[in-house]
């Protein structure tokens, strides 16, 4: 059997109500610091306090007894929280205003340059046209003037096209942080697999094919138990034990299926091309997989930290729409749970 050293695992996360401990511990803390009690704000304590992220409890204190929103909000999209993901793109949005105001107040000013110095020539022109007996002086002083008209031009040009190549590497960072935040909101930031909302994506893809969702199995994967071994034994160790999980579920999937952690104790999956008696072999193959595999350390002799899961399974040809597969898989699942004995149970079955 593979060992996985633990004496702890982590809290409940978005999905599942916190500990009441959490909740008036975050609260108690923003109080004192006189924090607005937004929910991204919320999201952003308890990843520092909760979630034990060192680096931004460090960067809140930082901040002073009172931060403002705007230093906090930085701190969020710093740490790619799901909560500040929208407050990216509003931030681009309005950079980008900004720069797009200030190009178009540029190639004014150089259509004015312009405009200027075509006037010039023109009038300079209709002088020399209408003079012959304009002396050399009085032409060479025509010349000098649009000689510097045109250098003024010029150099109104260089100037925009020097800024626009700033803006154009200013555009492409903001572009590159838009699609590392909306890579953050459709990740788990423990296992690294996607999360709820990638599910939820999928699965509407799924049913948006013209082929339809027909041939697909939901399953969904929940650790038993897992409030009580977490109030049990901390707090650290269990982002290893959920990445251990996660690993070990990866393997069972094929290039075209699709995984996800769904909770802070739940994981989907979502295989092509299985009918019932398929998805519920794969079903078995998981649950006996990680029951063998997944051991945590403890202090009590008789208890030996074995992981236990139960798992619903669900098809797609049971399921009108993305909502009733997932509902269908979660009757199934609750199914498993209130009965140890059948940890595998299927939909309809």
């Amino acid at each position: 059997m593979q060992n996985a050293s633990a004496n702890a695992l982590v809290p409940r996360e978005a999905g599942r109500p916190a500990p009441m401990a959490d909740i008036q511990k975050i609260a108690q803390h923003m109080a004192r610091l006189n924090v607005a009690a937004l929910p991204r704000n919320y999201e952003l304590f308890h990843e520092a306090i909760v979630g034990l992220n060192a680096g931004l409890a460090q960067d809140i204190a930082a901040l002073g007894p009172q931060p403002q929103q705007p230093m906090l909000d930085e701190l969020g999209l710093k740490y790619h929280l799901v909560g500040h993901c929208g407050l990216a793109g509003e931030t681009s949005r309005n950079e980008a205003s900004r720069m797009l105001r200030g190009v178009a107040e540029r190639l004014a000013e150089g259509l004015r340059h312009k405009n200027a110095f075509a006037r010039a020539c023109g009038t300079i022109l209709k002088s020399v046209s209408g003079q012959d007996d304009q002396s050399l002086a009085a032409f060479l002083s025509e010349v000098d003037y649009l000689t510097a008209s045109l250098s003024t031009v010029l150099a109104a040009e260089v100037e925009i096209g020097a800024k626009l190549q700033d803006d154009i590497k200013t555009l492409e960072t903001l572009e590159r942080g838009i699609s590392a935040m909306q890579s953050a909101a459709i990740a788990d930031r423990i296992t690294g697999l996607p999360n709820r909302i990638a599910l939820n994506r999928t699965i509407a893809d799924l049913y948006e094919r013209e082929e339809g969702a027909a041939g697909s199995a939901l399953i969904m994967v929940d650790i038993d138990k897992f409030t009580d071994l977490n109030d049990k034994y901390g707090t650290q160790a269990g982002n290893k034990l959920l990445k251990k999980l996660a690993g070990l579920l990866q393997k069972s999937i094929k290039k075209n299926d699709f995984i996800a952690r769904s909770e802070a104790d739940e994981f989907a999956l979502l295989f092509s091309n299985v009918g019932m008696q398929d998805a519920i072999a794969i079903a078995e193959r998981l649950r006996a997989s990680v029951e063998e595999n997944l051991v945590f350390a403890t202090s009590d002799k008789i208890d030996r930290g074995r992981l236990t899961i139960s798992i619903g399974v669900a098809l797609s040809t049971d399921a009108a729409t993305p909502g009733q597969l997932q509902a269908n898989a979660r009757v199934a699942l609750l199914a498993a749970r209130s009965n140890p004995r059948l940890p595998v149970q299927a939909f309809g079955r």
